[in-house]
């Protein structure tokens, strides 16, 4: 099936009790059994959900992966593949990601010996010289939050092949329906389904899904083990979210390009942050890795100022200022204050995450009222 189909139908079949076209909502902690042992696949439902295990076959064939395993957030689905591993492993991430998984990382994971460090994936070859004994996993975001920095996923997995290394892909920013990470080489693929899939800023939810059954059951087991499950409201609304994903993603994709195109010229704006343009440094690899070049932009301002940031943070209509990204409506956020506030300003700003970046999660609305409002702001 092609991806609209998949997105539509697959894992989705009518109720076999009612016909019932969208699947119900099994809103039910446990499940009876005939006899000891005895049921229809379904004991206890931290364990499996007649709704969630519907979502996780769509999404394993969104990714063109084996299974899918849901989660009550994108860091829940984050902590269950730092889990895979022990006191004394290192994990080597990208340099520029969602100061969540920054903050997981090191203060969270650090204070129980796993060490993580963050490096520039953007040539691969510093993955190769950066690769130790202790290196037990890549983490990769591509594109990158909030740079728009682009990680070439096929020769990263290359490198971490060499070395029996596994890779996790966050595909958040891209969706299922601009990259498939999982046909590239990695070993896992995690979305916050909070963003692109729900798509409706209505729900918070995360998932993973995998190409190996044994790695399937290992991440299986921590889901069940450690409870960070979605309740079944959550994997009905997303799954309701992504009969359309296709639809909002290239429509948001549009827009972008036009609203990016609009920054680029706009004499107040020194820089625009997005892999569509022929300049930026990994346009080619963008080209060759995802379908369209996404929604998301960032730009940074002449005169950047904090004060003058927050002027057009505070001056947008159709713009909410708010975090999170990938519904249908249109976001503006500050980077440096809202989504990676935990990453120390040191950090930041050796990625060039200045405190006057401002990031936009550009929605369906129609193009020229989004560029109107930005002009207006401006």
């Amino acid at each position: 099936m092609k991806f609209a189909t998949k997105a539509i139908h697959a894992g989705v079949e009518p109720d076999p009790s009612t016909g019932a076209v969208m699947t119900p909502i099994f809103q039910t902690s446990t499940y009876v059994q005939e006899a000891p042992g005895k049921h229809k696949g379904f004991e206890y439902a931290r364990t499996q959900n007649p709704t969630r295990s519907a979502l996780e076959k769509n999404l394993a064939a969104l990714e063109n992966g084996c299974d899918a395993i849901c989660f009550s957030s994108g860091l829940a689905a984050q902590d269950a593949v730092i889990k895979l591993f022990a006191s004394g492993d290192e994990i080597l991430a990208v340099n520029d990601l969602y100061g969540g998984s920054y903050r997981q990382m090191v203060r969270v994971w650090g204070q129980w010996g796993l060490k993580s460090r963050f490096i520039d994936m953007y040539n691969p070859e510093n993955l190769e010289r950066e690769i130790g004994p202790d290196t037990r996993l890549i983490w990769v975001e591509t594109p990158t939050n909030p740079m728009l920095n682009i990680v070439d996923i096929a020769a990263i997995c290359d490198i971490a092949k060499k070395h029996g290394v596994m890779v996790c892909v966050d595909n958040t920013f891209a969706s299922p329906y601009l990259q498939n990470p999982l046909d590239l080489g990695a070993d896992i693929v995690l979305h916050s389904a909070t963003k692109y899939i729900g798509g409706h800023s209505d729900v918070v939810h995360g998932c993973l899904i995998v190409k190996d059954p044994e790695l399937a059951q290992r991440i299986h087991f921590i889901q069940n083990a450690s409870g960070a499950i979605p309740g079944p409201q959550d994997c009905f609304l997303v799954l309701r979210g992504i009969k359309t994903l296709h639809l909002r993603v290239q429509r948001a994709c549009e827009n972008a390009e036009a609203v990016a195109n609009f920054l680029a010229a706009h004499p107040k704006v020194s820089k625009v942050y997005w892999p569509g343009f022929d300049t930026h440094p990994n346009h080619e690899v963008a080209k060759r890795q995802m379908r369209m070049f996404g929604a998301m932009v960032s730009f940074d301002l002449k005169d950047n100022t904090m004060e003058n940031a927050v002027r057009i943070l505070s001056g947008t209509h159709l713009f909410s200022l708010a975090e999170s990204l990938g519904g249908v409506e249109s976001l503006i956020g500050h980077p440096a204050t809202m989504t990676h506030a935990s990453i120390p300003r040191e950090e930041r700003l050796k990625v060039g995450l200045t405190d006057s970046l401002i990031r936009l999660s550009v929605g369906v609305e129609d193009a020229d009222d989004l560029v109107a409002d930005l002009a207006n702001a401006l």
